[in-house]
């Protein structure tokens, strides 16, 4: 009998905690340049070239889930052998005049739509009639097929750092990456091998546990789950998206890191930290407490196993200080906290991470139940993630891509989600938010600079 491809718990607890009010997909919004020599029928041709081609799509997108009776009702992988490129693969166009905004209100919409479970999970559309002689391309993939991390690996392999680099193949063309065996670590000893370990490395959890709750008690600067304040955040949310997004010079947050000896992402939380100050002080909303973050940590660097698939994020707690009215004192705040944090995880390995991590996260799978976000204190108050990108300007079939802007996933509790990427000289940052519950959205990007130019003026 042919061995069932289990899903890591992991990855299914995305499929597990879907619903049309939950979807559970992480996306992309990319803008290009059109080529000088392009046509008007520039990104047609590029259109009927992808869906013409389906024999090279790569086995990770023709995963399909499911849930055989052999497993016990354990989610699973199986290959889609009809795949429909027409329907993985569109071409849309903005209405007139064609703005930015227009193309963030198509996106928008776009996110908040499920991935259809009967065939493989993901989605890409070729955007046109954007002004400024540009295109964008918007892809999103389920969740419980990679992280947000996953993704942009694969984004990169498909884009060129050479302007004249034609035929490019797409994402789901790209092979994945050279393993140094062709094992697929099935056989017997190699299980035994990985029961033995995992029992060591679990065994370890609890002891972690302890040595956390210590820290909290001893260092001021230390966040546990449930200490987060309640905020318009921390609210039941509906399926509806809406999404935000603009670039930022990396130099500008550079020399605040160089003067104050902090990290890049202390920075960000620093400059995210005020504009959620400044936003909730407009709408009378903001809490005596300081906000708490949730800040995804990657292990990739910690495994031996980097290929571009699943999940494998840890997760750590960091005080914003939004109840701190000087930038300087919220920033000193924000670095301590992040310190302690980080520390608390440096002596532990992936496996150990990811179960504390899955504690902190723990929550967010009983949102659902009615009356569960009301009547608990929320672990947290929102996520910002800060995920590594490229230094370099990028082309894709002799078009230049402009930005690279992450969507990510609100959850119940959760309304609002910051995730930013690096690109060539800028930072990009894509807001989620629940529509309903998350107003006037856009107004966090004019906060953002805002924020930005009270650290430089704080710290310069």
């Amino acid at each position: 009998m042919a061995r069932i491809p289990l899903m890591p718990v992991t990855d299914s607890m995305f499929l597990i905690g879907e619903s049309r009010e939950h979807p559970m997909h992480v996306g992309g919004l990319q803008l290009y340049t059109l080529p000088d020599d392009a046509g008007p029928d520039y990104l047609s041709r590029i259109y009927h070239t992808l869906v013409a081609d389906e024999q090279s799509v790569q086995p990770l997108f023709r995963r399909r889930p499911r849930r055989p009776v052999s497993s016990l009702g354990q989610w699973s992988w199986t290959t889609d052998h009809q795949l429909d490129m027409e329907y993985h693969v569109r071409l849309s166009a903005l209405p007139r005049p064609g703005r930015v905004r227009e193309l963030l209100e198509l996106t928008s919409r776009l996110h908040g739509s499920l991935l259809d479970r009967h065939r493989p999970l993901w989605e890409f559309h070729l955007i046109e009639g954007l002004e400024g002689n540009r295109f964008a391309t918007y892809s999103k993939v389920h969740h419980a097929l990679m992280d947000g991390v996953s993704s942009l690996i694969l984004a990169n392999r498909a884009l060129s750092a050479d302007p004249s680099t034609m035929d490019m193949p797409p994402v789901w063309a790209v092979p994945p990456m050279d393993r140094p065996s062709t094992s697929d670590g099935s056989g017997p000893l190699a299980v035994l091998e990985s029961l033995r370990s995992t029992a060591a490395d679990l065994a370890g959890v609890l002891p972690a546990v302890v040595k956390n709750a210590n820290i909290a008690l001893r260092e001021q600067a230390s966040v546990l789950p449930f200490q987060a304040p309640r905020s318009i955040f921390n609210v039941q949310i509906t399926g509806a998206r809406r999404f935000a997004a603009q670039a930022w010079s990396v130099d500008r947050i550079k020399s605040i890191r160089r003067a104050t000896g902090a990290t890049l992402n202390d920075v960000v939380l620093a400059m995210c930290s005020g504009a959620l100050r400044r936003y909730l002080l407009d709408l009378g909303a903001l809490p005596d407490r300081p906000l708490i973050a949730m800040v995804p940590v990657s292990l990739r660097a910690k495994q031996k196993n980097t290929e571009a698939s699943g999940n494998s994020v840890g997760a750590i707690l960091v005080n914003l200080g939004t109840d701190l009215e000087d930038p300087a004192e919220r920033f000193t705040q924000i670095q301590s906290s992040a310190q302690v944090a980080k520390r608390s995880l440096a002596e532990l390995s992936p496996l150990q991470i990811l179960a504390l991590s899955g504690m902190t996260m723990a929550p967010l799978a009983f949102a659902p139940i009615p009356g569960f976000v009301k009547l608990t204190p929320p672990p947290f108050n929102l996520i910002i993630s800060n995920v590594p990108g490229v230094p370099k300007p990028l082309y894709w079939n002799g078009a230049r891509l402009q930005g690279m802007y992450p969507l990510s996933i609100p959850y119940d509790g959760q309304a609002l989600n910051i995730t930013i990427t690096s690109y060539a000289d800028n930072l990009q940052f894509g807001l989620t938010g629940c529509r309903r519950n998350v107003p006037h959205l856009q107004r966090l990007l004019v906060h953002l600079e805002e924020s930005l130019s009270e650290l430089e003026k704080a710290t310069l």
